[in-house]
């Protein structure tokens, strides 16, 4: 069996028992090889960006130059009244196009159709989009050597990929499979029987709780809670409440985020699933039972009872609140602060509590300052009478 030191800023140390062809291996600490430091000094490496010229720009985005020099050096991105005349800015909205005018930056990353300005322009399908791929190019997240930290407790059932990094205080128990290339950051809880693919990475005081399953490339920001258990209480004959268990699992497909501080329960029965690409934002709740569908986008502080089930594509804005049982069928959105009571179609757009049609819902919110006016003229029409 072949023999791997790996070692992580300082005082971090561990070996990964592998066997040869590589695979997912059992993780053991080394408590006699010498410690390799890193210059780092802190655990990971930051890569710096380095200027990148308007051509090169050009052709990672795909896009097409118009009215700007080739070799003009670029050193970052901002936004479209700070960028500076080293940087690139973008605009999406056509309401912008007056200060994309005036903009000093080197150059405006805008549609195809968008009308020709002073600065030089990027022409792309979609400004937005190549925004995000330009930032990419500029700012690669920090990479975190493989090692685990003296302090992390790794049960020796659980199997580790290459490359992991482990850090401090980190608790992964018994049964525990993780791919290659995780990387768990300082308090991270995996809990016994807990299976997870490739290039799972874990913020600090995430928590994964019993036989959860998750699939590659998989991102949980800070506190975020996968598995808690479902708010299930049966209420006795006395007026008390006893606990439903909540044993079945989480299961998260691959290419999902899930923000900080966000809750996925279990469930009593079945499974709570979330589908591949689907992302969630801050203080969200998904409640024990509940289906949600590949590329949803769940907004901050959206809170979903138990056993609803989310569509495709949804859209779900900030606050909005769905009723247990409801079904929202693929491409709806629901707009902010709503109350979803009962089903929603495919497609839809709706607004309000409870939700409605959004236009309907707009002509009800015209209507609500004159109420007071119409319930005077009524009572006046009554006395008349």
């Amino acid at each position: 069996m072949e023999r791997t030191l790996l070692s992580v800023a300082g005082d971090l140390a561990f070996d990964f028992d592998s066997a040869p062809g590589g695979g997912s291996t059992s993780l053991q600490q080394s408590k006699h090889q010498p410690m390799e430091l890193w210059e780092t000094g802190v655990g990971f490496i930051r890569s710096y960006p380095s200027p990148m010229k308007l051509s090169q720009i050009a052709s990672s985005l795909h896009a097409r130059l118009e009215n700007g020099n080739p070799d003009t050096e670029i050193s970052g991105l901002n936004g479209i009244e700070q960028a500076g005349p080293a940087e690139i800015t973008f605009v999406a909205n056509p309401k912008y196009a007056a200060a994309a005018r005036l903009t000093k930056a080197a150059a405006v990353i805008v549609a195809k159709d968008f009308p020709v300005i002073p600065a030089a322009t990027l022409r792309v399908e979609d400004p937005y989009l190549s925004f995000a791929r330009a930032l990419e190019l500029f700012h690669q997240p920090l990479r975190y050597p493989p090692g685990v930290h003296a302090t992390a407790v790794v049960h020796p059932t659980a199997k580790v990929g290459r490359g992991a990094h482990i850090g401090p205080y980190v608790v992964v128990d018994e049964n525990v499979e993780i791919g290659d290339d995780a990387v768990l950051l300082a308090h991270v809880v995996i809990y016994r029987g807990v299976k997870i693919g490739d290039n799972f990475f874990a913020h600090a005081h995430a928590v994964v709780r019993e036989n959860c399953r998750i699939g590659n490339n998989v991102l949980l920001q800070n506190g975020a809670v996968i598995g808690s258990d479902g708010f299930g209480f049966a209420k006795t004959s006395e007026g008390r409440w006893h606990k439903i268990p909540q044993p079945a699992p989480v299961v998260i497909e691959d290419d999902v985020e899930v923000q900080a501080n966000s809750c996925i329960d279990r469930a009593s029965v079945g499974e709570t699933r979330i589908r591949r690409g689907a992302k969630i934002d801050n203080l969200v709740q998904v409640g024990h039972g509940s289906q949600v569908g590949e590329d949803a986008l769940l907004c901050s502080q959206v809170g979903l009872a138990g056993s609803t089930e989310i569509g495709n594509r949804v859209i779900l804005t900030g606050q909005v609140g769905v009723v247990g049982h409801c079904k929202i069928g693929d491409g709806a959105i629901v707009t902010p602060q709503s109350g979803v009571a009962n089903d929603v179609p495919a497609a839809a757009l709706v607004s309000g509590a409870p939700a409605v049609d959004h236009k309907l819902w707009l002509k009800y919110s015209a209507l609500l300052p004159k109420l007071p006016d119409m319930a005077r003229a009524l009572r006046a029409a009554l006395r008349k009478d």
